[in-house]
């Protein structure tokens, strides 16, 4: 397999921070380093900071800073706080690059997140907040073994059950294995007690019969589902049902999409805010209230041995410019927006902030009338995979049996597909999804009603969705970066090994101010 299909597959899978994980650790993953936030001495008097951006990682810098008696004002692009941690609801408008506004027509209660819209359970981080500031959070379904795995190529293009793929591909292999063990090729690595425990295992694992044979059968149903299931009276008896072919499921590549739930990032448990990720900016948003001024566009950072001053346009009054002066700054500014921005930094901090690519992402939420998904398909939650460019269809983890309408994920896509998606306008993109859902869905186009999509390099708070560091990059720049330089410290996914995920906001700031603190204390930042 080549490098780019393999990175194509883990991006398709599981999303652009996993596909980073591996261009940049070979898919290693770790523990979030939070342990708790820092306790910062009470600040020096009269101490002041600026931070620059009102998403995760500078509302944390904020929350904290503040709790430590520091002065600090936020300055915000959008109207709203959250950056990135951003629900689109009915009445919502969003205006992007080129001049393309939508109106979100969702009705009440149903939302898109357009950035991040899961939260793992060793994300500790981002977690605490959500207890501190009381947001609510629900699970959120990653893997549902009744949702589709589909290939436009295979099976003549008919979508395959998540859980038949799995107990085919699953049964297929440890029938091999089986064989390989009976017929004593593994000898000289297995010991003959260890043949038979292996032998015992791949049974159970693989749904085999006696003969450790995967067949039609009541075992191998009891994984990939029946024809007819078990019920009541003269027609309770149940149909088992025929496994695919070994050949079949290899060709048609479907088992790469079963890693999903494997990933660390997507494994059980992962929650979601009750309402929308945007819950947590808003929460965030209400306990800064005063403290963030909104619209405000920023133009220019310069500092000097006294401090910092940052020039902003108020969105309001286009072309008014206005400064805000501190003794400190923290920046977290995304490094797309950053990069042009007039900032007398070193030498090494402006070269690391213009040397980091953001990773390209259109998501798509498309309004339907009725649940069809749940009401035709039994499909509550989870995600069904698709080599068509949409790549996910996310189905909502809340609202079961609730009846009337509902809003799905109708493309989570990343690279070239998102590229092409993104040069479109919001409505072909939309169009375009249902098109390609429909060839898993086919009741899309009866039941379709209204979607939004958003191409993230539109954005114009971000021009991107998030740091892509390359591991040489890293190596060169990172520290670079996350340094203190002078009075003027940087924040956010994009300094931080968790790119994309919202704990490498949190876990980011925590560090950053942590330092700020030591140098405005006397200490070595």
């Amino acid at each position: 397999m080549r490098r780019r299909d393999l990175l194509r597959m883990i991006g398709a899978t599981a999303g652009g921070a996993a596909m980073y994980q591996a261009m940049s650790s070979l898919g290693l993953a770790t523990e979030s380093p939070f342990r708790g936030t820092p306790t910062l001495q009470e600040a020096p008097r009269g101490a002041s900071v600026l931070v620059l951006g009102a998403g995760i990682a500078g509302m944390v810098a904020a929350y904290e800073l503040r709790q430590a008696g520091y002065k600090v004002q936020v300055l915000e692009y959008n109207h709203r706080p959250g950056g990135r941690n951003w629900s689109l609801r009915g009445g919502d408008r969003f205006t992007e690059l080129g001049g393309f506004t939508q109106h979100c027509q969702f009705d009440d209660g149903l939302y898109l997140n357009p950035g991040p819209w899961r939260l793992p359970y060793h994300h500790h981080g981002i977690l605490s907040y959500c207890r501190k500031l009381g947001v609510a959070l629900e699970p959120f379904v990653q893997v549902n073994h009744n949702a589709y795995l589909h290939s436009a190529d295979a099976f003549g293009g008919k979508p395959q059950r998540y859980r038949e793929i799995n107990a085919d591909y699953r049964g297929h292999v440890a029938e091999l294995l089986a064989k390989s063990t009976q017929q004593a090729k593994l000898d000289q690595s297995v010991s003959k007690e260890d043949q038979e425990r292996l032998l015992e295992s791949l049974r159970e694992w693989g749904a085999l019969d006696r003969q450790f044979a995967y067949a039609r059968g009541e075992t191998s149903s009891n994984r990939r589902g029946y024809d007819r299931d078990a019920g009541g009276g003269l027609s309770a008896r149940p149909s088992p049902s025929t496994p695919l072919q070994l050949t079949d499921v290899l060709g048609s590549r479907l088992w790469q999409y079963l890693v999903a739930g494997e990933i660390y990032e997507f494994q059980t448990t992962l929650f979601q805010p009750v309402g929308g990720m945007g819950r947590i900016g808003e929460a965030f948003g209400r306990e800064l209230e005063g403290v963030i001024r909104y619209g405000a566009k920023v133009t220019a950072i310069q500092q000097d041995d006294r401090g910092v001053t940052v020039a902003y346009e108020d969105a309001d009054t286009p072309g008014t410019t206005h400064s805000a002066n501190a003794q400190w700054c923290v920046c977290t500014i995304p490094l797309s927006i950053l990069g042009q921005l007039p900032i007398n930094v070193s030498p090494a901090m402006a070269e690391a902030i213009a040397a980091v690519p953001y990773a390209a992402s259109v998501k798509v939420g498309l309004q339907f009338k009725r649940r069809f998904w749940e009401d035709d398909e039994q499909i509550y939650g989870g995600i069904t995979y698709t080599d068509l460019p949409i790549a996910n269809i996310g189905y909502p983890s809340t609202g079961f049996h609730s009846g009337g309408k509902g809003v799905l994920l109708g493309a989570y896509m990343w690279g070239q597909d998102a590229y092409e998606f993104t040069a479109m306008a919001p409505e072909e993109r939309v169009r375009k999804a249902v098109d390609y859902g429909s060839r898993i869905h086919p009741q899309y186009r009866e039941e379709f009603e209204n979607g939004i999509a958003v191409g993230w390099h539109r954005s114009p708070f971000t021009l991107g969705c998030f740091g892509a560091w390359s591991d040489e990059m890293r190596e060169r720049h990172y520290d670079n970066l996350c340094r203190m330089d002078g009075r003027i410290v940087l924040a956010g996914e994009h300094a931080s090994y968790l790119p994309a995920w919202q704990e490498g906001a949190v876990t980011s700031a925590l560090d950053a101010i942590e330092r700020l603190h030591r140098r405005a204390t006397g200490g070595m930042g």
